[in-house]
């Protein structure tokens, strides 16, 4: 196989996962009561443990002033709580609270079930196979991710 085969063929699979993203996301997040956006900072900050304002805004694609904006309905609601920097008193970092895990937790869940969903007509071969292949996917691509990080 030639670079330029592989090449569009992860061209190729991104499209296709952005169409199935597009549509699991769609779907969970009206029954927690989020928006994508607001549900996707929740989810990036359960990666990470706790995160920085421009750090969030960066990761995110938005402006920090519309963040901060988001962030003051979370923490109102208690998702996320806010933490000065002891050593560095200019930093705020922001983190969930057990609540906002919560949160987290059921959009995972309600993301896992209509991913089963959709995959409710594969045969147990081609789940298997759909495993194998994914697992080596993405073994390759954090590789590549850390090399280009």
């Amino acid at each position: 196989m030639s670079k330029k085969e592989y090449i569009n063929l992860i061209a190729e699979n991104g499209m296709i996962m952005e169409r199935m993203l597009a549509r699991i996301n769609q779907l969970p997040s009206q029954s927690i009561g989020y928006s994508r956006q607001q549900l996707g900072i929740l989810v990036g900050l359960m990666a990470t443990g706790k995160s920085r304002l421009k750090e969030i805004a960066h990761r995110n694609g938005m402006p920090t002033p519309n963040l901060c904006i988001m962030f003051r309905k979370l923490e109102s609601d208690g998702l996320v709580v806010r933490m000065v920097d002891n050593d560095d008193r200019r930093n705020t970092w922001y983190c969930l609270t057990p609540r906002g895990k919560k949160i987290v937790n059921q959009f995972r869940d309600a993301v896992m079930g209509t991913i089963e969903y959709f995959c409710r007509g594969l045969t147990v071969a081609e789940e298997k196979q759909l495993t194998e292949y994914l697992g080596g996917i993405n073994k390759i691509l954090q590789h590549v991710e850390e090399q280009n990080a």
